[in-house]
């Protein structure tokens, strides 16, 4: 069955993701005569929905426009023009609030509540859809401003809860007045808006009260349950559970912004909201007809529509993606490179990590069909050979026409001595949801593999509910039921079969889900936020490392210092800007800015 997509059907609207589309919002507070044409009748009103739709971010586009991927251990983009760059030496703060979304997404919320306060008003979709329609059309909006809140919280920490009546942007500095809502306090707020929108959201995207592929894009159930889920697992984690070292972080009147006190309980309501995604049994882990591991674990991106996929964007920045991550070779730019912290995490093929496995080794090389390859790069997990372009290792895509070993080293065609500023600093590309037949670059014939951003899969609602119920229920057979699911998806042993034995207590086990979890979800915008609420972005930030891409030959396989991420204590929460804190005076700022 096909699955949830942002911007089809319903946003076909030709107002959709363009300049016309922010003018239009903007006119929401100041011209009445225009919103009153527009929630009389219901193609307007439709499009003004589909514009609430817009305000989703497009986050495929991680060399410039998102900064997930390369501020962290997991990823490193190659050139230093984009601001990427600049987070990474820490040169961020109030005055130069980089990767700024606050107003964007405030913008998101005013005009969902808009929508929501008028579209009761149109008598058009009422005689035609009675009241169905309207109430699920003002559950959408509902569930798009609970997830516009959400991202806040993501990158922000604690925000403004403004209510169902947003002041407008042009008030009076005195109606801008409102402070921060403690963290919890948000999170209950989300929840419930949540909660609400699920009563009248359909389980599949409908028009007028029927499945149809025509309406997909729409908010369903099971998108509202994996925010509740992906929500609270954060909730529970102790960057906000408990979190003593940000005692001071208060509003102006005292109020504590972080909670002082942990709570287990939270952990049960991240168990319960992950299993309700599960338990509507409409999504399911995909694998390839075929039964081929490598194109199941690529058929998670690259076959639209999947069972996997919970909530998708459709209009995405994917197709650059796949030029700037391809090698010079395939007509790409050598971009989006893979640290060698994240190359050792992989698995080996029996399961165990490189430290564990009697099969790994980084001493000599084997030839593979007459490539010489180093031994650190063979007997590697499945996800290591789908996720990963490495030195010598035979590919194909882009303008190649031939399948080629792709090389990384000094002289090589991919290297850094061929081109002044398109080349990986680590020695590895991603080729994770890369689609190779996307011949796009430099050469190329224009040919793309158009396809939705995943934003929610149920892979990520397995490890949700592993992580949660570890921590609440330690020893649940669930644990080892669904961690597993996702391992022998992945084409390696299970835990407790074999010779691999079940991780043998609650710490034990949550290295092992964290550690799959870093595999399983890499490149998806995950591991910045995890680090963050797991607390270690001390122990894994600093340098990042990769292969001597200043050395041809035996020397280029030498671990070596690629690029610095600094650890920015203050940079578990975005700075708000400080045009923000002038005009409302009582906003307090995240600690360390």
């Amino acid at each position: 069955m096909k699955r949830n997509i942002i911007s089809t059907g319903l946003l076909l609207f030709c107002i959709i993701l363009t300049t016309g589309c922010s003018n239009y919002l903007d006119q929401v507070p100041d011209d009445r005569i225009t919103i009153e044409e527009v929630f009389r009748k219901k193609a307007p009103s439709e499009q003004f929905l589909a514009n609430v739709y817009s305000y989703v971010n497009d986050d495929a586009n991680v060399w410039e426009a998102t900064p997930w991927f390369s501020n962290c251990d997991e990823g490193d983009i190659t050139w230093s023009k984009y601001v990427v760059y600049d987070l990474n030496l820490g040169n961020i703060s109030a005055g130069n609030a980089i990767f700024d979304r606050w107003g964007r997404y405030y913008n998101g919320i005013r005009s969902a509540s808009y929508f929501m306060a008028h579209i009761n008003e149109n008598v058009e979709i009422r005689s035609v859809n009675g009241q169905q329609l309207i109430d699920q059309y003002q559950a959408e909006a509902r569930c798009l401003r609970a997830y516009f809140y959400f991202l806040l919280m993501q990158q922000y920490g604690p925000v403004v809860l403004v209510g169902d009546n947003p002041v407008s942007p042009d008030a009076p500095a005195a109606e801008m007045q409102l402070p921060r809502s403690s963290f919890d306090d948000c999170v209950n707020y989300v929840i419930n808006q949540l909660d609400s929108a699920i009563i009248h959201l359909p389980l599949v995207p409908s028009s007028n009260g029927q499945p149809s592929d025509i309406e997909m894009g729409r908010m369903t159930k099971g998108i509202a349950l994996a925010i509740k889920s992906r929500l609270l697992l954060y909730a529970a984690s102790p960057l906000y559970n408990g979190n003593t070292d940000v005692a001071s972080f208060k509003n102006q009147d005292g109020t504590q912004l972080i909670s002082q006190s942990y709570d287990n309980e939270k952990w049960k309501k991240a168990v319960d909201a992950a299993k309700a995604v599960i338990d509507l049994g409409l999504y399911n882990l995909y694998k390839d007809p075929s039964g081929d591991v490598k194109k199941s674990l690529q058929g998670i991106f690259l076959q639209a529509w999947n069972t996997e996929q919970i909530f998708v964007r459709k209009k995405n920045s994917l197709i650059d993606r796949d030029v700037t991550a391809m090698p010079r070779q395939a007509g790409g730019w050598n971009g989006i490179g893979v640290t060698q912290e994240q190359v050792d995490a992989y698995f080996m093929k029996d399961g165990r990590s490189i430290k564990e496995s009697p099969l790994y080794t980084e001493t000599g090389f084997t030839d593979v069909e007459g490539v010489r390859v180093s031994n650190m790069y063979m007997n590697r997990e499945p996800r290591f050979y789908t996720d990963v372009l490495y030195n010598n290792c035979v590919w194909q895509g882009g303008s190649m026409k031939a399948a080629a070993p792709v090389t990384f080293y000094l002289s090589g065609p991919n290297g850094k001595n061929g081109h002044p500023t398109d080349w990986t600093k680590t020695g590895y590309l991603v080729i994770k949801n890369v689609a190779s037949q996307t011949n796009a670059g430099s050469g190329g014939s224009g040919q793309r593999q158009e396809r939705p951003e995943v934003i929610f899969r149920l892979g990520e609602i397995y490890l949700n509910y592993v992580e949660a119920l570890n921590e609440y229920s330690p020893g649940h057979a669930d644990i080892l039921l669904y961690l597993n699911r996702i391992r022998e998806r992945a084409g390696i042993p299970a835990y407790g079969s074999g010779a691999l034995p079940v991780p043998a207590s609650q710490d034990a086990m949550r290295k092992a889900i964290r550690q799959e979890r870093r595999i399983e979800l890499a490149y998806e915008n995950h591991r910045w936020f995890d680090i963050r609420r797991w607390k270690i972005v001390g122990d894994v930030m600093g340098e990042m490392h990769g292969m001597n891409i200043n050395k041809d030959g035996d020397e280029f396989y030498k671990r070596v210092v690629a690029s610095l991420h600094m650890y920015v204590p203050a940079l578990n929460w975005f700075p708000i800007s400080q045009y923000e804190l002038d005009r409302t005076r009582i906003l307090v700022q995240n600690p360390g800015w």
